[in-house]
């Protein structure tokens, strides 16, 4: 069955994001910040309703959203995947001002734009990320990570 949506070499687009998560655990779990997968937050800007971030620490107050989305093959822009990050970065302005926010992207580099994904979505779209939210970008090859935002 012909999958064109599907991330090459991937068993599936939910066990490329599951992966992710686990990377990105693993990242922070080496920064000393221990996260859980599916952590429930009641969020609301006109009353209340649970919803489960990626990965969170109740404790320390942390909140995550993992995006492993890349440059399309062409070089152009996933618009669609991207309406994704919007909609996390609605859920971190409905979630708590008491929590950290992260944002935790896959770097992709983008030789036509000279940007990587991450560095594209903070330049376009300023004007949806609140102030509050970290974005976090981790290189695959290197094993690393750096504060874009």
């Amino acid at each position: 069955m012909d999958k064109p949506f599907q991330r090459k070499g991937a068993v599936s687009n939910t066990q490329v994001g599951r992966d992710f998560e686990t990377i990105a655990q693993q990242f922070f779990a080496k920064q000393g910040l221990h996260l859980k997968p599916g952590i429930a937050v009641q969020i609301g800007i006109n009353g209340l309703k649970s919803h489960n971030f990626d990965l969170g620490n109740e404790l320390e107050k942390v909140l995550v959203e993992c995006k492993a989305h890349t440059w399309t093959e062409g070089g152009n822009v996933p618009s669609a995947k991207l309406t994704v990050w919007n909609e996390a970065m609605f859920f971190f302005h409905a979630a708590p001002s008491s929590y950290r926010k992260i944002l935790f992207v896959l770097r992709d580099f983008s030789q036509k734009r000279k940007e990587t994904l991450g560095e594209y979505y903070i330049r376009t779209n300023p004007h949806l990320i609140p102030k509050d939210v970290e974005v976090w970008e981790f290189n695959e090859k290197q094993g690393t990570a750096i504060k874009l935002r």
